[in-house]
Order: structure tokens, then C-alpha cells, then sequence
């Protein structure tokens, strides 16, 4: 049976193998710098995007004031559009980042490397074809 403190270090050192392999440390820099510019989005529809918006509505006050009446409820729906938009914005720039420009990216090295490798012959084909037909052969 294992001694309690050598189990302890064994915890410990597994914790620490795992909390710095570089997947960890880039995943906890994503989620920061993904915050912050969430933060950067919610800024944006708050004090730019929305305000535009409430200017083309007709009413008075903010868009944070616009409800609806049903009946003697007050249901306030314009802080959840504040909110619906800027989600779409940050979708919209999570999808232009991740799908299209590291598509691209992506893109880009595969065919890179494509060119990189010989394409080879029809005769070198045929030959490792004759070769391979020659070793079932034998066997």
C-alpha cells in the first residue's frame, strides 16, 4: 500500500504535468484575451451600435428603456436586443477569425506542402504496383 505523502506528490506531480503542457497555457491565454474582447464587443453595442439605433427608432430614452406593456407587466426587451447583437458581432468575428481566416491559413500550407512533395510518374506507379503484385505472389 503507498504512503499517503508519496501519494500526494504523485497527485502533484501529475497536476503539474498537466497544467503546464502548452496546450493548457494556450488555452487559459484564449479564454483572457476571448473576455477581454468580449468585453471590447459589449462596449461597442452598448455605447455605439445601439444608441445609433435608438436614434433611428422613434420613443424616447435608451434602448435599455424600450418594453413592452402586456396587460400590467412591464417585459423589457431592450437590453435582451443590446445583448442579441452582441452575440451576433462576436459570433460574426469568431467565424470570420477561426472559419475563413484560418481556413485560409490552412489552405495555404496544404497546398504548400502538395507542391513540396514529387508527384510521382506513371512508370514509378506501374512499378511499385508490379512489385507489390510480384510479393502476394509469393506468398
Amino acid at each position: 500500500m503507498a504512503l499517503p505523502t508519496k501519494q500526494a506528490f504523485s497527485l502533484f506531480d501529475e497536476f503539474k504535468n498537466f497544467a503546464f503542457k502548452g496546450n493548457v497555457i494556450d488555452l487559459a491565454v484564449g479564454v483572457i484575451i476571448g473576455g477581454a474582447f468580449g468585453k471590447i464587443v459589449s462596449s461597442m453595442v452598448d455605447n455605439l451600435i445601439m444608441p445609433l439605433v435608438s436614434v433611428v427608432m422613434p420613443g424616447d430614452g435608451s434602448y435599455k428603456d424600450w418594453s413592452l406593456v402586456v396587460g400590467e407587466q412591464k417585459i423589457p426587451y431592450g437590453a435582451f436586443l443590446g445583448d442579441v447583437v452582441s452575440f451576433l458581432i462576436l459570433a460574426m468575428a469568431l467565424f470570420i477569425f477561426i472559419v475563413k481566416l484560418l481556413g485560409w491559413i490552412m489552405q495555404a500550407k496544404a497546398a504548400e506542402t502538395a507542391a513540396a512533395q514529387p508527384v510521382p510518374t506513371q512508370q514509378q506507379v506501374l512499378d511499385v504496383l508490379i512489385e507489390i503484385r510480384d510479393q502476394l505472389k509469393q506468398r
